[in-house]
Parts: structure tokens; sequence; C-alpha cells
């Protein structure tokens, strides 16, 4: 999943302030796979996700092109987390 920190500077959907409140103990830093996130739009072969405590705005890229995003599967305003694929146990 990419992480494009240009395109979320100059986006539409990152008109929103973030949200002041965390979890997370002071001085750590807050990973995207800390968060939660709201779907904000589809648009292409990209999500556009924003996060809930920091309100950054990301867009993922869609790695199966030939299987598109939809809004049945992501619908406006859903909540949803990132996993870690590194964290995922070795076969």
């Amino acid at each position: 999943m990419a992480r494009n920190y240009r395109m979320a500077a100059r986006n539409k959907y990152a008109a929103t302030p973030p949200i002041r409140a965390s979890n997370v103990p002071m001085g750590r830093s807050l990973s995207i796979f800390d968060e939660q996130y709201r779907v904000v739009a589809i648009e292409g072969d990209r999500l556009f996700i924003r996060g809930i405590l920091s309100g950054e705005v990301i867009a993922i890229l869609n790695p199966e092109p030939e299987t598109p995003l939809s809004t049945t599967d992501f619908p406006t305003g859903k909540l949803i987390a990132l996993s870690n694929p590194a964290a995922d146990p070795l076969n």
C-alpha cells in the first residue's frame, strides 16, 4: 500500500482538520497501522482514507487493477484499519 504525502497535501479531501485525541503514549509516533481510518472516496484505482486521530489523508493504490475498487466494498464513511503485511507470520 502506498502512502502518498504529496497527493494528501494537495488533495481536496485533506481539508478537514485533524482530531486532537490519542491513545498513543506520549513520545511514541503514531504508525499508519495504529490508527483507524474512514473511507473518503474512490477515484479510479485509488482509495482515499482519512485517519480518525491524525486527520491525515492517505491515497492507497489498488495492487490488483484487474479487480477494481468499488463503493460496494468501500462505501464512503466506512471505518477500516490497515494491516501490516510484514507482521504476518511466514509460512
